[in-house]
């Protein structure tokens, strides 16, 4: 069901209630705050359609607390927050379409992540449209679109960033395979377009500053999307005699990726950005244990006490197994909004831009700010590796699979942060 159904139908039901019961009759009648519109622009159809889904009830999740609050708080009076789902079909064509009929619709606040190619595609939209339409400005929030010239030379004033970027998280998975001394072959696949192209790219880089000494058997980039048989690929890195995959991939092509490589007999490691969810843990099984890796910035098995409240009280609202992949900085992105917003006073959108620059926020014992430099949000990042649930820092499984991240590093903000060429023009 979507939000704006929702806002109509309880309109309807206070109109009901006024014919109903006459004390209540004037508070029925009173107009209500117009909410605060947020245009989520994702896939929701498609093969990448389960990303799409899993960032969505996070957000919602994020929205429904703040309005349980009261809402955001302004001068004239609190104001809900609504979010409206827009398909983009995993076209950039149908995001750019999906951009400009949510600002037909009001919304000043547009989300995206799944895919760094759309991403791009948005941020020179909204450019072009806030210097040509200052009336109708768009900020643009991206919680995973993680190519790392989005925060670097194609930085914008409009855009932030709530995710580390891809040099971000190949470092920290560097941090964990230096320290892998039989590691002497490695195999690197990644999506063919500007993410996948990045994390090949610094791969590349980091394993010569930091293990020249491990050998690179393959190298290679495959359609997004489209590729729904990895067997091949999987025999490519058996007979590369390759120790450990370093991959960037995503989605259905991690979990078919992985899938592939467990059928083929692959028994080597997977060093992965996103190895954690979405299918692969139940798609790998047994022979994920111990040997496939995952960076995040946050981990269900993070051990403290406010981490297993914020993932206990994600599971209650969505307690679906196949409905677990919560994302701690989509909450966060959410509460930088709302402090945003509330400092700013207004929702005019360079205001609340100038805001989102000063963003400081906290949640369940996990801490972020936003670099004013380049509009990239800093915070600590952690690694984790494959293991059954209930064996030693592995409490919680993932999607039901009965396996779960046990965290093996935990690297703090200052160590994450990397410099930016970001050169900014401002308003």
């Amino acid at each position: 069901m979507n939000p704006p159904f929702i806002w109509r139908r309880q309109a309807l039901k206070f109109a009901a209630l006024a014919l109903c019961a006459r004390p209540f009759a004037a508070l029925a009648q009173a107009p209500q705050a117009a909410p605060i519109r947020l245009a989520l622009i994702e896939s929701m159809s498609g093969p990448f359609a389960n990303t799409g889904e899993a960032v969505f009830r996070n957000l919602l999740w994020a929205v429904e607390r703040v309005n349980a609050r009261g809402g955001v708080k302004l001068p004239g009076g609190a104001r809900p927050l609504q979010l409206d789902r827009y398909d983009s079909k995993g076209q950039n064509e149908e995001a750019l379409s999906a951009l400009r009929a949510a600002m037909d619709d009001g919304a000043r606040i547009v989300l995206q992540g799944n895919s760094s190619a759309t991403a791009a595609a948005l941020v020179d939209a909204i450019d072009k449209n806030n210097e040509r339409d200052p009336a109708r400005r768009v900020i643009f929030l991206n919680y995973a679109a993680v190519d790392p010239v989005l925060t670097n030379e194609r930085c914008s004033f409009w855009h932030f960033r709530f995710d580390a970027h891809a040099d971000m998280r190949v470092a920290a998975l560097m941090d964990v395979l230096k320290d892998d001394a039989a590691l002497k072959r490695v195999y690197l696949i990644g999506q063919d377009y500007s993410f996948g192209q990045a994390v090949l790219r610094e791969s590349r880089r980091q394993l010569g500053v930091q293990r020249p000494d491990v050998e690179i058997v393959g190298d290679e980039l495959h359609p997004m999307g489209k590729v729904k048989d990895f067997a091949p690929y999987a025999t490519k890195i058996i007979a590369s005699g390759a120790q450990a995959v370093i991959t960037g991939n995503w989605g259905n092509d991690l979990t078919l990726l992985v899938k592939a490589a467990r059928e083929a007999g692959f028994n080597g490691s997977f060093y992965t950005f996103y190895g954690n969810a979405l299918g692969a843990p139940a798609a790998i099984g047994d022979a994920g244990i111990g040997r496939v890796v995952a960076v995040a910035d946050w981990l269900p098995n993070v051990q403290t006490s406010q981490s297993e409240a914020f993932y206990r009280a994600f599971r209650s609202r969505f307690p679906k197994p196949a409905d677990d992949y919560v994302h701690m900085r989509l909450q966060l992105l959410i509460e930088s909004l709302v402090q945003a917003i509330e400092r700013a006073g207004s929702v005019d959108t360079v205001a609340v831009a100038r805001a989102l620059e000063q963003a400081d926020v906290s949640l369940y014992g996990q801490r972020g700010r936003m670099r004013a430099t380049d509009h990239q949000f800093q915070q600590q990042l952690v690694v984790g590796v494959m293991d059954r649930q209930g064996k030693p820092g592995v409490q919680f499984d993932v999607e039901g699979s009965g396996y779960g991240f046990r965290v093996i590093k935990t690297i703090a903000p200052e160590r994450a942060e990397l410099p930016t060429s970001c050169k900014m023009k401002r308003p």
